[in-house]
């Protein structure tokens, strides 16, 4: 069986394993089975005469000849699925861009960005898929996304070591705040101190295997106490407003804070500063042009996230 006899399905299933990182996630996303998302994998491993991933204890990574069947493979399926929407009548429309985004990117920039292009480029169809930073690397990576929000934190490394190098453009560069309870003593003062953090109820997010979710102040110096967990980051300021604790809060986030949230400035340590990053792998689309026109314009409107 040689590699030119590779079903598109199993194609498929490989860019989306590379993209999600692990075998289960890669079948729930495509609506398969992991035996059957498996046996397409073995199938396509064949196919190429050598292994294509590498199960380790953290999901699976790329061999060497995973990277180029990957390459390949992304360029075929963009290519198949270019037809079947010529075949659908569909190609002279505006064209589909696939934007990924880290989950506060979300509750401000994302929605901001989108009506724009919708005002400008109506014709223009953007699908989204939320994801933590470096699943959405794996994804620009696998071609399952064009463009993809970024967030980056000190001491600002490149997202990933792979050649060739994203495409990155710093949209912004703000500190990291905390926001507190309006009713909380510390919400009188323009800023606090690091020092008045300890001791404090914490709203954190859990930590992920590739990524440590925010919601504790860096560097505190002591083991936090968090009374409350939460992903989401609206449901996190929410339950600072009702009192409940103080979370961190990322600069893309701050015009979304609901009423009874107090945003300060901490001083007594290190800036903490936060990079929110627009990645691309290659040059983009006409339809993925004016999309990232879109995002620098929202950014702009929201006045850089103070």
């Amino acid at each position: 069986m040689a590699f030119a006899d590779a079903s598109l399905t199993a194609l498929r299933v490989f860019r989306e394993v590379a993209a999600r990182g692990t075998l289960t996630a890669a079948a729930a996303a495509l609506g398969y089975t992991q035996s059957a998302a498996s046996r397409q994998i073995a199938a396509l491993e064949r196919a190429a005469g050598a292994r294509l991933l590498e199960r380790r204890h953290d999901g699976v990574h790329l061999t060497a000849a995973g990277r180029i069947v990957l390459r390949r493979a992304a360029a075929m399926l963009d290519e198949a699925d270019a037809a079947a929407r010529e075949l659908a009548g569909r190609a002279g429309e505006g064209g589909t861009v696939r934007l990924g985004w880290f989950a506060s990117a979300g509750g401000a920039l994302l929605p901001r960005a989108l009506t724009l292009l919708r005002e400008t480029h109506p014709e223009i169809t953007v699908l989204t898929r939320e994801a933590t930073t470096p699943s959405l690397v794996r994804a620009l990576r696998a071609g399952t996304v064009d463009v993809a929000l970024l967030s980056s934190a000190p001491p600002f490394r490149p997202p990933d070591a792979e050649d060739p190098p994203l495409a990155l453009e710093i949209l912004t560069e703000r500190p990291l705040r905390v926001a507190v309870p309006a009713a909380h003593p510390l919400a009188a003062r323009d800023f606090v101190d690091v020092a008045d953090l300890r001791g404090q109820a914490w709203i954190a997010g859990q930590s992920t295997g590739d990524e440590q979710l925010m919601g504790v102040w860096p560097g505190l110096g002591e083991r936090p106490f968090v009374a409350h967990t939460a992903r989401d980051w609206l449901a996190k300021l929410h339950l600072v407003a009702a009192g409940l604790g103080m979370t961190t809060i990322p600069p893309s986030l701050a015009s979304a804070a609901p009423p009874g949230v107090r945003l300060l400035e901490v001083r007594g340590g290190p800036l903490e500063l936060r990079r929110l990053l627009l990645a691309r792998l290659s040059e983009p689309s006409p339809a993925a042009a004016h999309l990232i026109v879109a995002l620098r314009a929202a950014v702009s409107a929201l006045g850089g996230f103070p």
